[in-house]
């Protein structure tokens, strides 16, 4: 009998383990290693992205996986290095509610030399004549983070932002954003979409395209005009908002705020109501932002 019980509670145990066993999709090529410190990786292995695999233990932070035909089989990664199911749910309604964040580059890069997207930056940089994109923020501002793991949100937090999971951009949209988002080079798109792209409704490709989408109607606009001909001088609040008047409606300007760091103007705050992507349409709501900057310098590329 005490054979009998040993061999069904081996066989139990079995069951229990295969249960609990499944299956994950690499999002990123981490290195995949033989311990829990990570100090050693055998072969150099890395996981393929889009590639399945089977997770034997969860930790905190970590996932053991199984790596088929591999001598040491069984390797230690990152739990932030595969698909998450939350962010593959459908989404079905979009926010009509939000603030597009555009930053004026050479200002941002007086103020942080040592960021990679400002190390090279030129006169033949887009940003160096253009606003470039700093996110598109669902309202009201305490709506962050949704759905995101509480480990990811930290490792946001702590802006170890090649850390977070790499976005499923479409080419497109990945090369655009390389263009029109400097801070691509240090992982900004990841943080943006973490923080907040997640609360926006769709998946990661449309929130970046209509981003962008509304990024060039500024640019095309009297607006970016104003700008590229006042660098290296003092321009106001009242200037700003009198040109989105002149060019989106009457009432359009009541909409912006200035955002500025030692006298310099970094970044143009513009609130946004509606379902389209039409900035004439959304910025015809009733809104009236208070700014907590009334002038300041149109910096010039170069420190």
């Amino acid at each position: 009998m005490k054979k009998l019980a040993l061999i069904l509670a081996i066989f139990s145990s079995f069951i229990f383990a295969k249960d609990n066993i499944f299956y994950k999709k690499a999002v990123e090529s981490c290195e995949a290693y033989n311990n829990m410190k990570h100090t050693k990786n055998s072969n150099n292995l890395k996981l393929q992205i889009g590639k399945e695999y089977k997770i034997l233990e969860t930790r905190e932070r970590q996932f053991l996986i199984y790596i088929n035909g591999e001598k040491i089989a069984q390797r230690w990664v990152d739990k932030s290095c595969f698909k998450d199911k939350k962010r593959d749910k459908k989404f079905t309604k979009k926010s009509t509610f939000n603030l597009l964040a555009l930053s004026w580059q050479n200002a941002f890069c007086e103020l942080k030399k040592r960021a990679r997207e400002c190390r090279d930056m030129d006169s033949s940089d887009y940003g160096a004549s253009n606003f470039v994109l700093h996110g598109l923020w669902p309202q009201p501002k305490n709506r962050l983070y949704c759905n995101v793991d509480k480990k990811l949100v930290g490792t946001d937090k702590n802006r170890q932002w090649n850390r977070l999971p790499k976005l499923n951009l479409s080419p497109e949209v990945r090369e655009q954003l390389k263009k029109y988002m400097p801070g691509y080079l240090s992982n900004l798109q990841r943080h943006e979409w973490i923080k907040h792209g997640t609360c926006y409704g769709t998946d990661e490709d449309t929130y970046f395209k209509d981003a962008i989408e509304l990024l060039k109607q500024i640019n095309n606009s009297k607006v970016k005009e104003l700008f590229a001909k006042s660098i290296g001088k003092s321009i106001t609040l009242k200037q700003i908002r009198e040109t989105f008047d002149s060019e989106f409606g009457k009432g359009a300007g009541k909409k912006v705020a200035l955002v500025c760091q030692k006298g310099l103007i970094t970044e143009l705050w513009i609130y946004l109501k509606g379902k389209s992507l039409n900035l004439k349409e959304l910025l015809s709501s009733d809104l009236n932002i208070k700014s907590r900057c009334y002038k300041g310098v149109v910096d010039r590329v170069g420190y």
